[in-house]
């Protein structure tokens, strides 16, 4: 990234952001305004994607409302991400898990975790 663009955006990007990968199940936890009252939202899924870097930092989180799949991407130093809780890990072995997109039913939220220990034996 530019250092100068880098230098003027230092300050909105957020520190204390909780760690959290591809594959992860997670809740986000985000700011609505409807008129003049402010409330908070949740979206819960899977992180099917993270991309850029510094500000420009996003991720795509995916889940199942009624039969039909719900992607939504959120930019991770937002001011309106209030928090973003992981409710389960998990260790996949690629970095985009766009083949979520092409399922249905329960196998539509079952991420391929990755196994150490059978290769290892």
């Amino acid at each position: 990234m530019n250092p100068i663009i880098k230098e003027i955006t230092a300050h909105q990007v957020k520190t204390n952001i909780t760690s959290f990968k591809v594959g992860d199940g997670v809740k986000v936890h985000t700011k609505v305004r409807e008129g003049d009252k402010e409330r908070v939202q949740v979206f819960a899924g899977v992180v099917i994607a993270r991309k850029g870097s510094g500000i420009h930092e996003s991720f795509t989180v995916r889940r199942i409302s009624y039969g039909e799949g719900v992607e939504r991407v959120f930019p991770v130093n937002s001011p309106n991400i209030e928090k973003v809780e992981v409710e389960k890990n998990s260790e996949v072995g690629r970095a985009r898990l766009y083949y979520l997109r092409n399922r249905t039913g329960k196998a539509a939220m079952a991420v391929k975790v990755k196994r150490y220990e059978a290769a290892k034996a």
